[in-house]
């Protein structure tokens, strides 16, 4: 389920249920929840192809979920929940942690202790998870190396819950309801405004943040930064001409210079 605001709440702008087996079902959640996130492409000095960054590191997306599908409690009429809201991402698994096992030790090395080794094993054989139960340590990390809050894990009614936090960026434009707010620019409209510091088109704009609806770019990144002042168009009196630029403003131009300096 993918939420835009910070809670649960209907109606649902994104809902799938996955069947099949395992793996295709880790797949599926997984791709989910990695096309609700922004990404930047990053070109590579001197290569053809370019890298993709996601807002949140795919492999500890899909190390949760392998979690939730491997330990959960199968006897349990529950099913595995993913729900990306505007701030965070959640995994939800029907269970407890072994008596051994303690949500505070998951934070430093631990005995591998699997709920359902049958399932455990073949995991570890294709390389979804790690037989030595360090899984969680490299999600900690990875979300650490990339500047993110650090995961938490609780228990809650029977469920064990990870917690995936998102940039805080991300979670005040978007629980907000649009992208970019007076709380500050997104991350993709930071790279705009840059952009704008020479005169831009959409399509330009569009293709530098990876985006492909002119629509949605249009309403949800540059028409907050049109409003606040921070862009211009070229031709003002016609804001759907096929030759409409953008620029930066002065305004536009004293924020980057503040945030650079911040």
């Amino acid at each position: 389920m993918h939420f835009h605001g910070l809670e649960v709440r209907k109606p649902i702008p994104s809902y799938h249920i996955y069947k099949g087996d395992l793996f295709e079902m880790v797949d599926q959640a997984a791709d989910f929840v990695m096309s609700k996130l922004a990404r930047a492409v990053i070109p590579r000095d001197g290569k053809v192809a370019s890298d993709v960054e996601y807002e949140l590191p795919w492999k500890a997306v899909r190390e949760a979920i392998v979690n939730a599908v491997t330990h959960r409690d199968y006897a349990s009429n529950g099913s595995v929940q993913v729900m990306l809201f505007a701030d965070r991402l959640e995994i939800w698994n029907p269970g407890e942690l072994p008596p051994a096992l303690s949500v505070a030790k998951l934070h430093h090395p631990h005995p591998s202790l699997p709920r359902n080794p049958l399932i455990a094993d073949p995991m570890f054989l294709t390389r979804y998870a790690e037989k030595a139960d360090s899984g969680i340590l490299d999600m900690l990390q990875q979300c650490q190396d990339a500047g993110l809050r650090e995961p938490e894990f609780r228990q809650d009614g029977g469920f064990f819950v990870q917690t995936l936090w998102r940039p805080k960026s991300v979670a005040a434009s978007q629980g907000n309801a649009q992208v970019g707010t007076k709380s500050g620019p997104s991350r993709d409209q930071v790279k705009i405004l840059r952009k704008c510091l020479e005169i831009s088109g959409i399509s330009d704009l569009m293709a530098l943040v990876s985006r492909s609806n002119r629509t949605k770019f249009r309403d949800q990144v540059v028409k907050p930064l049109l409003e606040e002042g921070l862009i211009e168009m070229t031709i003002p009196s016609k804001p759907t001409s096929r030759l409409q630029k953008y620029r930066l403003t002065a305004k536009g131009r004293a924020k980057l210079d503040t945030d650079a300096k911040g």
